[in-house]
């Protein structure tokens, strides 16, 4: 199949190469960001898994604190390491939680923190889910034109002499499709992972808070 699509390009036509291989570069470039967010989707989710595991079998946040080293890079680590440290604070300056609303906030902060990793690399895919189709399109548009030209230079009507900027309109328009469906997809269920690990967290942090409480109710 790519062969025969690579047959219909022409190689003396660098304005419609140049589209084509910047097509494919965005396609591939797509589907490298989406399978590394994949894999790292997979880990964290396990990781947190895990982490909440713990958390939930822990009598105390110095159990808590030494079980979090076991899944450093879950996001749910993270947003305790930041209401740890705020909590550990408070407990060293009056040996306990007086400020419940500074706590919650080191929590969201946590929150934010993870939320913008998750985010890493995702307005990449969005942008090839944006612009290649625009790509494409001119590509198509500049391939009719070369038929045009060509049907004017030729002075009469054959396929063998527009052929050629057909086939290259129509090879534009199915690549820049080709590289901005799978974008798109994937831009979308990454969202909704991302959204879903952030009501995770969210829950988390009330979790967190209930634990402060008992521990330190008077």
């Amino acid at each position: 199949m790519l062969i025969q699509i690579w047959d219909l390009i022409q190689i003396d036509r660098p304005l419609a190469l140049s589209v084509f291989i910047i097509l494919l570069l965005a396609s591939i470039f797509s589907w490298a960001v989406a399978f590394s967010k994949l894999g790292r989707f997979k880990k964290l989710r396990a990781a947190n898994i895990q982490f909440l595991r713990a958390f939930r079998k822990a009598t105390g946040f110095d159990q808590l604190a030494l079980a979090s080293e076991q899944f450093r890079g879950a996001p749910l680590v993270t947003v305790f390491d930041y209401g740890y440290a705020e909590l550990d604070r408070q407990v060293k300056v009056r040996r306990t939680v007086f400020n419940k609303l500074s706590l919650e906030r080191s929590l969201q902060l946590g929150i934010s923190e993870e939320v913008t990793k998750l985010e890493h690399n995702l307005s990449w895919l969005a942008t090839v889910a944006t612009v290649t189709p625009f790509i494409g399109l001119f590509g198509t548009v500049w391939g009719i034109i070369d038929a045009f030209n060509a049907l004017s230079t030729a002075g009469s009507a054959s396929l063998r002499v527009v052929g050629p900027g057909i086939s290259e309109a129509l090879v534009a328009t199915a690549l820049g499709l080709a590289a901005a469906v799978p974008a798109a997809i994937f831009y979308n269920w990454f969202n909704a992972q991302i959204k879903e690990m952030g009501g995770q967290m969210e829950d988390f942090s009330l979790e967190f808070m209930n634990l402060t409480e008992r521990a330190f109710e008077d």
